[in-house]
């Protein structure tokens, strides 16, 4: 199961870093569609942070339990 999320937030470490991709290949072209993709980049920083936090409780829960 931790394993499971530790690739969960590297998942969202990689759409953002593809939605950085795109705002640097959109910005000239289509200004709207580049804000889009700085929203996605935005809320995927977000969550790697948010799941790298929930799965270290996580296992420090686990890790009390045992003991």
């Amino acid at each position: 199961m931790i394993k499971i999320l530790r690739y969960t937030e590297y998942l969202y470490l990689a759409v953002a870093v593809v939605s950085v991709f795109e705002v640097y290949e959109q910005w000239n072209i289509d200004r709207q569609r580049a804000y889009l993709f700085i929203f996605f980049g935005i809320v995927s920083i977000g969550m790697f942070i948010f799941k790298k936090t929930y799965r270290k409780r996580f296992e420090e829960r686990q890790k009390n339990n045992k003991q």
